[in-house]
């Protein structure tokens, strides 16, 4: 029970919302208003697993959301020349892993504080993609939105998808030893390095992992949209990295869970449709959001202080 106690207490939170919501606000649940919020947030809940991943071996990420604009774009632009949703996708997967290739490299093999290269990176790609675009959208032929299906169909595909993608790399990293090797480096790494494992490819191999998931994201939020917009990933980073922190992953690395993510970017998610619904001024959500990821890391910096003091 102890190991997922951080994720129940936030499950336990987001029930206590929902539960006032139901109380004080029965409109909240109305079903097509909750589907749009849940297939809104299915892409952040992709990047979210990707950036959670990074931090698990101690690492940190904050040119997500320039990946993502990037991704975004490349993916709209061959949509809009003609090219088959089947065949957009691995491009922007192959770009989002070249872009985490890059950050990876910079990181594992250079040995640069990622905060640094990541920062850097976040920069260069955002006025980068400002340079070429100049602002303009991508216009996105109708065939792809919702996949081709009619609306609700494309977004419970959409949830139902990004979900099981999470299930599919929570087992990894539970069952599989490449999962462990996540762990293990975050937690030590240079006990893993004795142990056999070569943490500069973990590290690798994780940065890249995460510049794919974003890919995968990125043609998630395209075809929810009739145009790209070429800054439609700004301020995910910050989502992303408050989703993995409020769900119990810790931001000194080795620990946490996929799982508790999902319950992390829930609560955050559910807090703007709640203020409306509850006609609280829209001012004070990111007061609530920031008090949210405060406590988040309070309770994990007393953790760690009692672990040191045994």
């Amino acid at each position: 029970m102890n190991r997922w106690i951080r994720e129940l207490s936030v499950l336990g939170v987001l029930a206590l919302l929902l539960a006032y919501l139901a109380w004080r606000a029965p409109a909240f649940f109305q079903l097509q208003p909750l589907l749009s919020l849940l297939a809104r947030e299915a892409p952040s809940l992709v990047v979210a697993c990707g950036v959670a991943m990074v931090i698990l071996v101690r690492q940190i990420d904050i040119s997500v959301g320039s990946q993502f604009s990037v991704c975004s774009v490349v993916a709209g632009v061959l949509a809009a020349a003609g090219w088959p949703l089947a065949a957009v996708v691995p491009v922007a997967v192959l770009a989002g892993g070249s872009l985490g290739l890059v950050n990876g490299l910079l990181v594992a093999w250079l040995g640069l504080p990622s905060i640094v290269v990541t920062l850097a990176t976040l920069v260069a790609l955002r006025q980068g993609l400002n340079l070429v675009r100049q602002g303009e959208f991508v216009n996105l032929p109708e065939r792809i939105q919702w996949l081709g299906l009619p609306q609700a169909q494309g977004q419970w595909l959409l949830i139902t998808g990004a979900v099981a993608l999470l299930a599919l790399l929570a087992w990894g990293l539970r069952h599989l030893a490449v999962g462990r090797w996540v762990y293990a480096v975050g937690s030590d790494a240079e006990a893993a390095r004795l142990a056999g494992i070569r943490p500069r490819v973990v590290t690798l191999a994780t940065f890249v992992l995460m510049g794919a998931l974003t890919g995968i994201a990125s043609v998630m939020n395209v075809v929810q949209s009739p145009q790209v917009q070429p800054l439609t990933g700004s301020g995910l980073e910050l989502k992303a990295i408050a989703a993995a922190v409020v769900g119990g992953v810790a931001i000194s690395g080795g620990r946490g869970t996929l799982w508790g993510v999902l319950a992390g970017l829930l609560l955050l998610a559910c807090i703007s449709p709640a203020m409306v619904h509850l006609r609280i001024d829209a001012y004070w959500e990111k007061a609530i959001q920031g008090l949210i990821i405060l406590a988040a890391v309070m309770v994990e910096g007393v953790r760690q202080r009692r672990n040191h003091g045994r």
